[in-house]
C-alpha cells in the first residue's frame, strides 16, 4: 500500500479547486432550474447539465 504525502499548499490547493467545483455545480443546477434557456445559450444540453451536477465535488 502506498502512501501519498502531500505539502501543505498542495493540500490547501486540492481543497480549494474541491470548493470552486462544488460552487460551480451548484450554480450550475440553479441556473438549470431557474433559467433553463441559459444553458442552451451556453451551449449545453440538459444532459450534461444533469451529469456535471451529479459528480462528486472531488471529480473533476
Amino acid at each position: 500500500m502506498s502512501r501519498r504525502h502531500y505539502s501543505l499548499a498542495t493540500l490547501r490547493s486540492i481543497i480549494a479547486a474541491w470548493g470552486e467545483r462544488k460552487r460551480f455545480r451548484w450554480e450550475l443546477e440553479q441556473m438549470s432550474k431557474d433559467n433553463p434557456h441559459l444553458i442552451d445559450d451556453i451551449g449545453l444540453t440538459k444532459r450534461l447539465v444533469d451529469a456535471e451536477i451529479a459528480k462528486p465535488f472531488w471529480r473533476r
